[in-house]
């Protein structure tokens, strides 16, 4: 895991060539909506670039992480399959499903069901390398799914020129992340983590949840802004220091959000006394988002280095798989 997270900047760089070289085809009807449809380390790049461009995007976007698709799937979605293994049961039978209804379909995925089933109905779909945990590929499904959006006229190339500034910014700031993300894990042993985020980064919490769930094996939860502040808020009623609260910021967050986490830090004070701002560095949010995720990864690896778990073993999810191919 360790080498995994610390190629995270090369991996991302390998990801542009491959969208680089990838052949898409045109849609032949207007796109008037899209679907992107995956699970666990398979789906977190969907709800991250549904984030990041939904103030860009002229058409909705909808991340699905069910064995089904939304009613409206019809010829005008873009339905973008993504699933590492290709062989990702709830994701097949989405596939299957957007083909009965005539979807433009593009796949994202290192083979499996999902190559073959592209590959034999001539479907469009971008092979990334396998090999390793889904969720240590966010880079390669993330970058493809920017440049499927941008091949269809979703957003603009310019992402292209933010992505690369990203990859840059997390090989500079390298050291720095190291130190506090070893900080932050310090202070994160033997606690339940609390995430929170104003709600246009609620998928960088959500990652970051999965990255603690997975990697260091522990349970958490998060909860946006300003949501959480009309009903969770009202939960902190008790003193409790297992509690560790832990808060992703940018300094571009609206103001009023803003406001109401500084007004929100002094209320959970009362209960307890770990409160850990994290502040995202770069200039765009694409570099911020880049700049909380490979923080992220890098605090769960820690936690479980602190822990002395293996971060990479899933078992009961090795489990829980083995047991549904006998139903």
């Amino acid at each position: 895991m360790f080498e995994l997270i610390t190629n995270f900047p090369q991996q991302l760089r390998e990801a542009i060539k491959i969208g680089e070289s990838a052949s898409l085809t045109k849609a032949k009807v207007p796109i008037s909506n899209i679907v992107i449809s995956g699970l666990g380390g398979s789906g977190i790049g969907g709800s991250i670039a549904s984030q990041l461009f939904e103030k860009e995007s002229p058409v909705p976007i909808t991340v699905n992480n069910k064995y089904f698709l939304p009613a409206f799937v019809n010829s005008n979605t873009l339905v973008i399959i993504s699933s590492y293994s290709g062989n990702t049961e709830e994701t097949i039978s989405c596939m299957k499903e957007a083909m009965k209804k005539s979807a433009k379909i593009v796949c994202i995925t290192s083979g499996g069901a999902i190559a073959e089933m592209a590959i034999n109905n001539k479907l469009d779909f971008i092979k990334i390398p396998g090999g390793n945990p889904p969720r240590t590929c966010l880079g390669y499904s993330l970058t493809q799914l920017m440049y499927i959006l941008s091949f269809y006229g979703i957003i603009s190339p310019s992402f292209k020129e933010k992505l690369n500034a990203a990859i840059e910014l997390i090989i500079d700031q390298k050291p720095q992340i190291i130190v506090e993300s070893k900080a932050v894990a310090a202070k994160l042993l033997h606690k339940l983590p609390v995430i929170y985020s104003v709600s246009s980064g609620e998928a960088i919490s959500i990652r970051f949840r999965q990255q603690l769930n997975e990697n260091a094996k522990v349970l958490c939860w998060h909860h946006v802004f300003p949501e959480l502040n009309h009903n969770e808020l009202v939960g902190w009623t008790e003193k409790n220091e297992n509690m560790a609260v832990v808060i992703f910021r940018n300094n571009t967050d609206f103001i009023r959000n803003q406001n109401r986490i500084e007004i929100s830090k002094q209320i959970i004070a009362r209960y307890t006394s770990t409160i850990i701002e994290i502040f995202s560095k770069g200039e765009s949010n694409i570099e911020h988002a880049i700049y909380l995720i490979h923080l992220g990864d890098w605090i769960s690896y820690f936690l479980a280095d602190l822990k002395g778990i293996d971060a990479v073993e899933v078992k009961v999810i090795d489990l829980l798989k083995s047991e549904l191919l006998k139903s």
